[in-house]
């Protein structure tokens, strides 16, 4: 991360963790953002339904917020990722990577990045670099289980979501509104 001052220095967020709700978090956080006249861009990897309530959301109620989805509406198979998926996953990178040295947003969500790391569809050298390059001034959230310890000990701050207790177990099935 560029030194100058720190007064004005955006911070990089991390939420990892076993459990529910870390694209959430950076959701409210978009939100919060959102409410102070701020521009804000989240970048989904490994997602590419536009049925998910935040997509619809952003373009009906919050035009200063945009979503971009990398992903296909499956899940990846960590063993033997698709081309498809390693493609989109890159593109997403790119796309990440001219978002942050734009300077044109406050806020920058990452959601999943840390999932597609541990899946090997990006490398976390150059999720480091990216993080070391951005402006002083943008806020920086990557999101998704298996936080790498580079990524955690670069970070300013970190939050482990942990599962105690899921609904999914109970055979709830995933509901609108909750899971997307």
């Amino acid at each position: 991360m560029k030194k100058g001052n720190q007064k004005d220095r955006g911070i990089v967020m991390v939420y990892t963790g076993n459990g529910k709700g870390k694209t959430t978090a950076a959701l409210g956080m978009a939100l919060r953002a959102s409410g102070h006249g701020q521009k804000i861009k989240m970048i989904q990897f490994m997602k590419g339904s536009q049925n998910y309530g935040e997509i619809k959301a952003a373009k009906k109620y919050i035009p200063n917020f945009e979503i971009e989805q990398f992903g296909l509406d499956k899940f990846v198979n960590k063993n033997n990722p698709a081309q498809e998926d390693i493609e989109l996953a890159r593109k997403g990178f790119e796309e990440a990577r001219k978002a942050i040295i734009s300077d044109e947003y406050d806020l920058i969500v990452l959601d999943e990045i840390s999932v597609a790391v541990d899946y090997n569809l990006i490398k976390e050298e150059d999720v480091i670099k990216l993080i070391q390059s951005k402006p002083l001034r943008l806020n920086l959230v990557l999101t998704g289980r298996y936080a790498s310890k580079k990524i955690v000990e670069l970070a300013d701050m970190v939050s482990e979501v942990r599962e105690i207790k899921h609904h999914y177990k109970k055979g709830i099935k995933a509901k609108p509104g909750v899971e997307f």
